[in-house]
């Protein structure tokens, strides 16, 4: 089978299981909106507005968010040359909420986006603070490296709950960025949608990050811009975990085990590679968020717990499966 004919059938199936997951997410829930009476447009008025309101914005958030977020860790992995990078483990998403809780502080009146352009600024910041911390390390360990991004994010997240406690925010800010797509609703998701021109703004920087990711002095022998192509891709990374944090809280490993996936069966191009990891970790998030919906009906788990359980054990799994290609090669 040719790689064009491979490629497109890898595409459709996750193009299709897409489609389903889409279509239970629309019609599971407590209220009960039958297929068959909107395929045949027989729905009440309340079952309209059911739809509208919650189950289609409900859709539209996770799907962005799984895209976007897993494209940002596909980006992170490259620039960093280390497949256990991504914005949970290398402290974005801690910088990201100490930037919400400075917003909620500092600025109570502020709207939507101008808490998302704060929590941005602290997300860039704290992601550049990783790779600078990365860059001066000389022990460059596979999985070295992400535990450095651990502390990392634990320090800044114990900043940020001493900060609460201390205002008195604690609570709201852990209920707040708790991943969680039950409390979506129509007017409160569409800063996502800042994703859509930063993916394709991936897109088309995706054969520089690809060089970019083979280290500093090649990727300059080859006449690109190394120092540019890092900020644009650390910008994208930024600016998508701060939406995704303030709108539906914490994906937590997300971004780590979808472009893992991906490279185990597309190898490392980043421009082959960025539709497979966008249509997977919609797919994935997807998948959680309907568990979490139907595991314990009526009531529901959230997609943090549901992905946070599954993520890490997949996580472990890489990390187990990394140190037996270790013994083997030794």
């Amino acid at each position: 089978m040719s790689l064009d004919k491979r490629n497109a059938l890898q595409l459709a199936a996750l193009a299709a299981t897409l489609l389903a997951l889409s279509l239970a997410s629309l019609f599971v829930g407590v209220a009960d909106i039958s297929p068959v009476d909107a395929l045949l447009f027989r729905l009440t008025p309340i079952q309209k507005q059911i739809l509208a309101i919650t189950r289609v914005p409900r859709l539209l958030s996770a799907v962005m968010a799984g895209a976007a977020l897993s494209i940002a860790g596909l980006i992170m992995q490259q620039l960093t040359r280390n497949k256990f990078v991504s914005p949970t483990t290398a402290g974005t998403m801690d910088a990201a909420r100490l930037g919400v809780l400075v917003a909620l502080i500092a600025f109570p009146g502020a709207t939507l986006l101008q808490k998302t352009a704060i929590a941005f600024a602290f997300a860039l910041a704290g992601t550049f603070a990783f790779v600078r911390i990365v860059e001066r390390i000389k022990f460059k360990n596979a999985t070295f490296i992400p535990l450095v991004g651990l502390m990392f994010g634990n320090i800044v997240s114990a900043v940020t709950t001493s900060v609460a406690y201390r205002y008195d925010l604690l609570q709201s800010l852990v209920t707040w960025l708790h991943g969680d797509f039950s409390m979506i609703l129509r007017g409160r998701y569409e800063m996502l949608y800042v994703g859509v021109p930063l993916i394709l703004v991936a897109y088309v920087y995706a054969d520089r990050f690809t060089i970019a990711g083979m280290g500093d002095s090649f990727a300059t022998n080859l006449g690109l811009n190394y120092r540019h192509v890092v900020n644009v891709g650390l910008v994208i990374v930024a600016a998508v975990s701060a939406a995704v944090v303030l709108t539906v809280g914490s994906l937590p490993f997300l971004g780590l085990v979808v472009p893992n996936i991906v490279t185990l069966y597309r190898g490392d191009n980043v421009k082959y590679n960025i539709l497979h990891v966008a249509l997977l970790g919609a797919v994935f998030v997807l998948a959680c968020d309907t568990l979490g919906r139907v595991i314990i009906y009526p009531y529901e788990v959230s997609v943090g717990l549901t992905m946070g359980i599954l993520g890490s054990g997949l996580f472990l799994l890489m990390l187990l499966r990394r140190n037996a290609r270790g013994a083997q090669a030794a």
